[in-house]
């Protein structure tokens, strides 16, 4: 019975969503705010407001006060105006979208849109909100802004910004006006790397993890090479780059280390498939701190050896969306 409480107003949004405010897939950049996308009712000020004029009204004529009626209809001719007036703050509104940087699971997806103000007026008090979070900001006259929304991004996959609304409640706070909408944008939610995760794989449990080494070796100078992609930075030859010479790596003999291979077939078998994408993903941040040359191995997925910013984000991406449909979106609002 709690439960069937607990999902109704979940439902009736949902059906307001459909057929009174005409919500359906999620729509391409840019949204403009016209004159049918507004909507606009009393706020619990305003009927508070409207029922101590009624009450003011009948005082008005039981007393026949004059000046009763002057003070009612001027108050009425008064929250009439506001209406218009947050109507009008919010017509021709132009949203674009703006990024969303990937973000670990249980961290928060900062949504950015960019908000257009056309006209030369000013839009005061306004506000953004999309799962549960609001940003409140204000636009100048012919001004566009950038309104991060800060969206808790619990699980892994694609986090969908969602059913999103823009309201004004300016000038009086008697009138809200708002537009809903549905932004077709995502943000990439990886999984949480494991907090104490063992040593990376082929070093055994009693080597530290500043003792991985480079394919190279780490030990002694023994010259320089041509530079190769996915060479760590840190062994780039900054000095001879900055003399104007070439893009060239140092390499070291001695322990030479080699590629890792990191496998999800080779993992405990007691690990369940979030268990091994966390271990797997501090594996590979250890990985890229350390400088290593890496490959990633999952069912369906191989992506072959390499290292840098370019490889970690590409083998974090395949973690993310490992056993996803293409079109798994999580679109909680």
């Amino acid at each position: 019975m709690i439960q069937r409480a607990t999902l109704l107003p979940g439902v009736l949004r949902r059906v307001a969503d459909r057929w009174l405010f005409r919500i359906g897939p999620p729509e391409p950049a840019p949204i403009r705010l016209g004159q049918r996308r507004i909507y606009v009712l009393p706020t619990r000020a305003g009927l508070a407001f409207a029922i101590a004029l009624l009450v003011m009204l009948l005082a008005s004529i039981n007393y026949n006060l004059s000046l009763g009626y002057a003070l009612v209809f001027t108050l009425a001719g008064s929250a009439a105006a506001s209406m218009l007036h947050a109507f009008r703050n919010l017509y021709g509104l132009t949203l674009r979208l703006g990024r969303c940087e990937p973000v670990f699971a249980g961290d928060s997806a900062t949504f950015v849109l960019l908000i257009d103000n056309p006209r030369a007026r000013r839009r005061a008090a306004l506000r953004l909100g999309a799962h549960g979070q609001w940003a409140e900001f204000t636009l100048g006259e012919a001004q566009e802004t950038a309104v991060g929304l800060a969206c808790p991004a619990p699980r892994r996959g694609r986090l969908a910004l969602g059913r999103t609304v823009l309201e004004t409640r300016w000038p009086l706070g008697l009138i809200r006006a708002w537009s809903v909408f549905v932004p077709d944008m995502h943000c990439l939610v990886l999984p949480a790397p494991e907090a104490d995760p063992p040593p990376l794989p082929g070093y055994g449990t009693g080597a530290p993890a500043a003792g991985l080494q480079q394919r190279e070796g780490d030990d002694d100078f023994a010259g320089l090479r041509a530079h190769r992609d996915g060479d760590s930075p840190r062994h780039v030859a900054w000095k001879v780059l900055a003399r104007g010479g070439p893009m060239l790596t140092k390499e070291y003999a001695g322990s030479g280390g080699r590629d890792l291979l990191l496998d999800w077939a080779a993992m405990p078998p007691g690990l369940d498939t979030e268990r091994r994408l966390s271990r797997l993903s501090a594996w590979i941040l250890a990985a890229e701190r350390a400088g290593c040359r890496y490959a990633l191995a999952l069912p369906g997925l191989h992506t072959p050896v390499s290292a840098g910013a370019t490889h970690r984000e590409r083998c974090l991406r395949g973690l993310a969306l490992f056993g996803l449909p293409a079109d798994d979106v999580d679109a909680r609002a």
